[in-house]
């Protein structure tokens, strides 16, 4: 069945640069001090998509899917977006799509997938249009998610609709069944947490966590940057600046806390809690593009700037400072009356459970703004960039061993020892 379609993605807007972190070169927590450079793409690269446990895709702005093996680092070269990552070969043109496609949902236990953009559109395994709906919006829906039971949450400007797929027998329908307008500026994420919340993220710093189920507000926070004091004219001057500062471009979930990237930034938030716990407000110089929560209370995050950086949860040694009502916005709970109608206070109350955010690696290879990342654990990293590469990152003290293992087992086939 296919895998995945790749779409384009609209290029990054230029963003000034301020002073981030610097950690230097003893970095003792980063394994990653083995690169190899991936060449075969010809302009930007967008998208990273993992096929398996070995093997990964990449897309970008040549019109070229790569096919890659991240152990003995193959490739081979699809000249179409639909493939069979098997064989290599094209499985089918498809030519009733009548807009751009802006995102992919593909539902395995139903053999079907679904394409977004001006048109939600349901196919199945065979490449065959099922159905479809059609929106008259300039955005279009810019990104899916599954909830249980059959329905589709997609992001569409402000608003996230509901989609019912009704199946009977081999025929299927869509159906919007409702609209959540409780955002007030565009959606840029749309995520699951867990299988009974899912998150959506605004471009003015709306952090918003839905029942999966019944689609209520669990949880409303608001990431607001200090107010400067000043004329209104200053105000004026800073606006466009702070409402780049507070989108959030990404997010990602391990089912327990969500990571935000905020402008430059870094939020995380404990959906069990329902506040954040650590921040980073300038984590990078420029738009942290893409997010991901590791194990133990690791994240990483890459950025326009070019690195990828790895950081730490780590527990605070003293009570923490309350921090400033222009950081975050505390919220309430349930429906639309959670959001906040009035400026926001002065102070708020001491966060429980607050922790620091630590840089504990950076990664410097790319020469242009780092797209995305997969991780493949123990194998490495993958990133890809708009400088054309793609740069596989591993554990040079497990590369080591490994080659040293690979060295004795020849010499023992050879009789040598």
């Amino acid at each position: 069945m296919l895998r995945w379609i790749l779409g384009g993605r609209e290029a990054q807007g230029t963003v000034e640069k301020s002073a981030a972190l610097f950690i230097g070169e003893e970095q003792p927590k980063n394994c990653f001090t083995e690169m190899q450079v991936l060449k075969g793409h010809f302009d930007i690269v967008r998208f990273l998509v993992q096929i398996d446990d070995l093997r990964f895709a990449s897309a970008g702005d040549d019109g070229l899917v790569l096919i890659w093996n991240v152990e003995c680092l193959h490739t081979s070269l699809i000249l179409q977006q639909l493939w069979d990552p098997d064989s290599g070969n094209r499985v089918q043109n498809i030519s009733d799509l009548q807009s751009s496609v802006k995102c992919l949902l593909v539902l395995d236990r139903l053999d079907v997938w679904l394409s977004g953009g001006n048109e939600l559109c349901v196919w199945n395994r065979d490449f065959e249009l099922q159905c479809k709906t059609v929106h008259h919006s300039d955005a279009g829906i810019s990104a899916m998610v599954e909830l249980p039971k059959n329905f589709i949450a997609a992001a569409m400007d402000k608003e996230i609709v509901i989609f019912k797929l009704n199946l009977s027998g081999s025929d299927i329908a869509v159906l919007a069944m409702r609209h959540l307008a409780d955002h007030q500026d565009t959606i840029h994420s749309l995520i699951n947490i867990n299988g009974d919340l899912f998150a959506s993220g605004s471009h003015i710093g709306e952090l918003i966590v839905w029942d999966s189920v019944d689609w209520t507000i669990q949880a409303y926070e608001h990431i607001l940057w200090e107010v400067p004091t000043g004329d209104s004219q200053s105000e004026v001057r800073l606006s466009h600046q702070k409402q780049i500062e507070r989108s959030i471009q990404h997010m990602s979930s391990d089912g327990e806390y969500i990571v935000a990237a905020v402008g430059s930034g870094l939020y995380v938030y404990n959906v069990l809690m329902k506040s954040v716990v650590a921040y980073r407000k300038t984590a990078h110089d420029s738009n942290v593009l893409h997010t991901m929560l590791q194990e133990d209370g690791r994240l990483m995050s890459c950025s326009e700037d070019g690195s990828v950086r790895m950081w730490e949860l780590q527990d605070l040694p003293l009570p923490a400072e309350p921090a400033s009502s222009g950081f975050f916005g505390m919220f309430g709970t349930f429906g639309r009356s959670s959001k906040q109608t009035g400026p926001p206070a002065k102070k708020i109350p001491e966060v429980p459970g607050l922790r620091s955010l630590e840089l504990i690696g950076d990664l410097i290879g790319h020469s242009g703004a780092v797209q995305m990342f997969l991780s493949f654990k123990e194998k490495g990293l993958v990133t890809c960039s708009t400088d054309h590469l793609l740069i596989v990152w591993k554990d040079g003290e497990l590369q080591s061993q490994l080659r040293s293992l690979a060295l004795f087992q020849k010499l023992e086939e050879n009789q040598e020892l």
